[in-house]
């Protein structure tokens, strides 16, 4: 099932700081971004942050569960968080600065 952008906007929207998250459509979800980092998943109009040292605030909060079928397992943000805790936005920013810089793509070789 494919994710609405109207729960991406919603996601964004409750995160506040504008400037600092965006969301990519990709394969009918999204990826959510801090700072140009990766740092959830938007699928299935549920949100799945990445499980790292950074993230241990919601072990006990959430469940784990896959993103996506094959997928590692992530934290299963319930809505009341995304509503109610205004400690995620700092979480999610601290996750993106752990994270390194995305590799810069290369430019095709002529042929």
């Amino acid at each position: 099932m494919a994710t609405r952008r109207d729960t991406a906007d919603f996601i964004l929207a409750r995160l506040g700081h504008s400037d600092r998250f965006s969301v990519r459509s990709m394969f009918g979800e999204f990826a959510l971004y801090a700072d140009g980092k990766p740092v959830a998943f938007i699928c299935d109009d549920q949100l799945f942050v990445k499980i790292m040292p950074e993230s241990d605030a919601l072990e006990g909060r959430c469940e784990r569960a896959p993103a996506y079928p094959g997928s590692k397992p992530y934290y299963l943000v319930p809505e009341e968080l995304i509503t109610g805790d205004r400690t995620l936005p700092g979480l999610l920013l601290r996750i993106g600065d752990a994270l390194p810089l995305p590799k810069a793509k290369r430019k095709a070789a002529r042929r």
